[in-house]
């Protein structure tokens, strides 16, 4: 009868892990660059637009409103060095990763002291910086969403591509 239930358990535990594995199923992406020997990397999902539009996603959002700029766990943004984004300092350390709708219609670039939550949870009193953003429009789709870092000059450029939408803010290192 031990050995039965003892059984019983081990088969719940693995149903339970296997479930949790299925609802976070969708993939993850992750972007990384180096700046003055120090690391700064972005881990994020990515949700499939799926036969939808960005426009139908998140075109609703209003002024004040975040995208978590991916799905599932929240974006995770590190950076070894402290980072300028125009006349915004962001210092070293992990955030999680927003994009907020401006009232102008723009965006801008979210870095939130919280880290690690759900990525609908975003508490907007933890919030350190924003940075905008510039978006213009991708010559091609990409189904999934797509953050990448690329070096430019002594800095770099973080681009966030969901469908034909592009995001982009250039920053440096301090």
């Amino acid at each position: 009868m031990k050995r039965l239930l003892s059984m019983l358990g081990v088969t719940a535990l693995l149903f339970c892990l296997a479930a949790i594995a299925y609802a976070q199923g969708q993939a993850r992406g992750a972007a990384k660059l180096e700046l003055k020997g120090q690391t700064v990397s972005v881990d994020y999902g990515q949700p499939a637009l799926n036969g939808r539009t960005v426009q139908q996603l998140i075109g609703q959002l209003k002024p004040g409103d975040v995208w978590r700029l991916g799905s599932n766990k929240s974006t995770t943004f590190s950076t070894g060095t402290d980072l300028v984004f125009g006349d915004v300092t962001v210092p070293k350390g992990e955030y999680s990763l927003w994009a907020r709708k401006e009232a102008d219609g723009g965006w801008k670039l979210v870095f939130n002291k919280q880290h690690g939550q759900w990525g609908t949870q975003h508490d907007a009193a933890q919030d350190l910086a924003a940075a905008p953003l510039t978006e213009t429009k991708a010559s091609k789709s990409a189904e999934q969403v797509t953050i990448s870092l690329e070096k430019a000059g002594d800095g770099g450029t973080i681009t966030i591509q969901w469908g034909d939408m592009l995001l982009s803010a250039n920053f440096a290192a301090k």
